[in-house]
């Protein structure tokens, strides 16, 4: 889809404040409501827009806990990915799960109320299941950046 200024100047409206009200981004776009509406709906239509969501507080909701786990796996147990893959989707701890280059196969970020909860996960679900070679976990100390919005930059040619 070709998305022209306007286009972007609605995405990064959206991004910002998804519940923002279809007048006040017309206005902001300087669209008329009925053009603005038509516009988010053929984006939403063409996949560029996937979906809404609210963006938790983990620390509000007390989960102290984040981490990303490189996952290496056994390449000689039969359908290791089939069945590390169906492991994880039950897995609620699992926020994230990524195929990755490098000496892993999977890299995993993982949210957990504290330590023991982390260590419980890990030791109990992620270590007893079929194929996994090695874990190695880098827990956050601090987040320096974390964003889902893509800058305008990044959508233009």
């Amino acid at each position: 889809m070709n998305l022209d200024p306007t286009d972007l100047k609605i995405l990064q409206l959206l991004q910002a404040d998804g519940r923002i009200s279809n007048q006040d981004l017309a206005e902001r776009v300087f669209l008329s409501p009925s053009s603005c509406l038509r516009r988010v709906r053929a984006l939403e239509e063409s996949g560029v827009i996937s979906h809404y969501r609210a963006v938790l507080d983990t620390n509000v909701l007390g989960l102290e806990v984040d981490a990303f786990v490189q996952v290496t796996m056994r390449r000689d147990v039969e359908q290791w990915h089939e069945n590390f893959s169906k492991a994880l989707l039950s897995w609620p701890e699992v926020v994230g799960s990524y195929i990755i280059t490098g000496d892993a196969n999977y890299l995993l970020r993982v949210r957990a109320r504290n330590l023991k909860h982390y260590s419980a996960f890990v030791l109990e679900r992620l270590y007893k299941t079929t194929g996994v070679l090695d874990i190695r976990s880098n827990i956050v100390l601090q987040t320096l950046k974390e964003s889902t919005e893509l800058a305008g930059e990044l959508l233009r040619e």
